[in-house]
């Protein structure tokens, strides 16, 4: 090794000395200094680099001998430069401070009262980053707000549906059965038969009741199948024959294609004949209600059409709600509103999703299934 590079390497050695212990003191500084405001970290850093290239520069001057008007020559240019570099580095962390200080507030009002607006001067990319989350989750949580309260009117309409709907065959049964315990009833074969009705009517509710309880617990079990969709639209239009007869209504399947699907057979067929019982009930003497099938992009389309004369464009977001059940045209006897937010919960348990739509007429009510592998 020359002479050159041992005084290259001497050098180098007196500015790592001199600018290490600079950066020693600065990470102790930093250490004291850290649950202080991000303005004194920034100038804290700042200084310390700073004064980390003063002391390696001095270090070096002073190992070099050089003149006292040389040193002070060098102190001079350094001091200027570490002041500017000070100011600059603090008027930084001002800027830095008040863009925190915004957020800060706005992150305060959106503790309050749920909305988090996003301060209108430009923050860095960071806070810019944590901003948008803070927005996107205000946006959840209001979205969230507005479910529940969905919810909550809905369970008590449905509390309310449901008293009345109890009350009247309860009301019903007392009276009959006080009837007959006093032998005031003059055809008690005919008491009975009604008695049974509205049993089997009370039971239906609670059945419906528990299956929702289920859907809305998580707690439904299914057990997919490959079935043939032909066969299951054929069980539904049997099961639902006899009501269409008792009503004046024509049942038509012509437009089902044999088409296979992965569901579970006992759920879907209580989906199909929900709907079928909800169309034939809603639709007059003489109309039709049509049940099709259809391959469609990579899933499979059922649906039931009826003769309804329509459901208004209001109602429509809140035909599949818990409790819903329209106007009181469209008010099913002895109903509570379950069918077909049971028919919404089985399909999107299958992974599919139910839709309605007005058509000319009546209405058509769409269940779309993904198509089997």
């Amino acid at each position: 090794m020359n002479m050159r590079d041992q005084d290259l390497l001497l050098i180098a050695l007196y500015a790592l000395l001199g600018a290490g212990g600079a950066g020693a003191l600065g990470a102790v500084a930093l250490r004291i200094l850290r649950r202080r405001s991000v303005a004194v970290s920034l100038a804290v850093v700042t200084a310390v680099a700073v004064l980390a290239m003063l002391a390696g520069t001095l270090t070096v001057a002073w190992a070099m001998f050089l003149s006292s008007h040389d040193l002070t020559a060098v102190t001079v240019v350094l001091a200027v430069a570490a002041a500017v570099s000070l100011g600059t580095a603090l008027l930084l962390g001002r800027q830095l401070v008040q863009r925190c200080r915004e957020l800060v507030d706005a992150a305060r009002v959106f503790g309050e009262d749920g909305t988090f607006t996003t301060p209108p001067v430009p923050a860095p990319a960071e806070l810019t980053a944590l901003s948008r989350e803070l927005a996107l989750t205000s946006e959840r949580l209001t979205a969230s707000r507005e479910r529940e309260r969905a919810l909550e009117t809905s369970r008590r309409e449905l509390v309310a549906w449901i008293s009345h709907d109890l009350r009247t065959p309860l009301a019903g049964l007392r009276a009959m059965s006080e009837a007959l315990e006093d032998g005031m009833a003059a055809d008690p074969a005919r008491y009975h038969r009604q008695m049974r009705t509205e049993v089997d009517r009370l039971n239906s509710m609670v059945g419906d009741l528990f299956e929702l309880s289920r859907i809305h617990a998580g707690a439904l079990s299914l057990s997919p199948t490959r079935l043939n969709l032909y066969d299951l639209v054929g069980d539904a239009l049997a099961g639902t024959d006899a009501l269409a007869r008792e009503h004046g209504v024509r049942l038509v399947g012509d437009g089902t294609a044999s088409l296979p699907v992965e569901v579970d057979g006992k759920e879907m067929t209580r989906v199909l004949s929900n709907l079928l019982v909800n169309a034939i009930r809603h639709t007059p003497a003489d109309g039709t209600v049509a049940i099709a099938a259809e391959a469609r992009e990579g899933s499979v389309v059922l649906s039931v059409t009826d003769a309804c004369g329509g459901i208004p464009e209001e109602d429509l977001s809140r035909v599949f709600d818990t409790g819903w059940r329209g106007t009181q045209a469209r008010t099913p006897p002895g109903g509570a509103g379950l069918g077909l937010a049971i028919v919404r919960g089985i399909v999107e348990a299958h992974d599919g999703h139910a839709h309605v739509r007005n058509v000319t007429g009546g209405c058509r009510f769409e269940l779309t299934l993904p198509a089997p592998a």
